[in-house]
């Protein structure tokens, strides 16, 4: 069974089960989901505690002892083990198959690991942590959801905000999640319960925002040209390289053409973009851009990329940073 971090604290009112594996980038997330597990075990009962790091060298035999043997003082015991890499070899991964195989109803066992590729997430040790136990998802917030999230939070610390600031306070945060959750938490010190102002918001949050350039292309496939502008500008503060900017809307562009090929052709989208092998969290992007925007569209995009491409390489004079501009405003809504 997989659940979300956000629909742990309703699982785990319900009772515990003995296997817990949280994953995910999102380490806020992340650290409140294994705090609420832990808490809960220690509420039910599960009075000691053993760590284990399994990095290099780690000797897994110690997970399957410590299974084994409870102390005198303690009748229930958690296991948290934690594997910082994702990867726990060959002999671990054999390690956790046999360990999940045989779990005691006695001892509570919290495996953390962080975001996995489709490679892990189809390897035998991690189909059995998912049969045998709760899969906690902790992935990042998407900014789309981000607002919900934030009012969610606000609400914990009796606090509301109208829709406009919660965008405001999304763009001011996104992709540092963390950082978001300690600015809300200054809202509620310096500010009473209740509704807070749009003004109020703005003179309390710092800009934390992250941005990466996955994130600008998804602004430019969704036609969001101020997300966009504010994007670029946080990476040209940030000193990313023009060249890997250009490659990431490049290849989205490159792909969006292909699939209005395919339907051109008078092949059905969704296949393909599964021909294209295009991840799943991005297939609505995709799908939503090719209902706005025509081929020929893409045939100028491409040839603007390629002279952009030169410009990069000062084969072309020109300013890069408003080529890159001018590129993701062409599709805007």
């Amino acid at each position: 069974m997989t659940i979300t971090s956000e629909d742990l604290p309703r699982h785990l009112a319900s009772g515990l089960k003995p296997l817990y594996v949280v994953f995910g980038d999102a380490l806020l997330l992340a650290i409140e989901a294994a705090d609420s597990i832990r808490a809960a075990a220690r509420a039910a009962g599960y009075s000691e505690r053993e760590t284990f790091v399994a990095e290099q060298y780690f000797k897994w035999g110690e997970l399957r002892n410590s299974a084994q043997s409870l102390s005198l003082f303690a009748e229930r015991k958690i296991i948290d083990l934690r594997i910082p890499s994702g990867k726990p070899g060959v002999e671990g991964g054999q390690a956790l198959q046999d360990y999940v195989a045989s779990l005691s109803p006695d001892i509570l066992t919290l495996i953390s690991l962080p975001k996995l590729d489709w490679t892990a997430q189809k390897s035998q040790w991690f189909g059995a942590l998912e049969r045998h136990g709760v899969m906690v998802s902790a992935d990042d917030i998407s900014r789309h959801a981000l607002p919900r999230w934030i009012a969610g939070r606000l609400k914990r610390q009796e606090q509301t905000v109208d829709e406009a600031t919660l965008e405001f306070l999304a763009d001011r945060c996104e992709g540092n999640l963390l950082a978001a959750f300690q600015e809300i938490q200054k809202l509620a010190l310096l500010f009473p319960a209740g509704p807070l102002s749009f003004e109020q918001v703005k003179d309390a949050v710092m800009d934390v925002a992250r941005y990466d350039i996955f994130k600008l292309s998804e602004a430019m496939l969704s036609g969001n040209a101020v997300r966009y502008a504010r994007i670029l500008d946080g990476l040209r503060a940030e000193g990313t390289a023009t060249v890997l900017i250009l490659w990431a809307i490049s290849e989205d562009i490159r792909t969006l053409g292909k699939a209005l090929l395919a339907v051109q052709r008078g092949g059905n989208l969704g296949n393909a973009l599964r021909d294209l092998r295009v991840r799943k969290d991005k297939q609505g992007l995709i799908e939503h851009a090719a209902r706005r925007i025509k081929f020929p569209h893409i045939e100028r995009a491409m040839q603007q990329a390629a002279r952009l491409d030169k410009t990069i390489k000062g084969l072309r004079q020109g300013d890069v940073w408003d080529e890159l501009l001018q590129l993701g405003l062409r599709f805007a809504k």
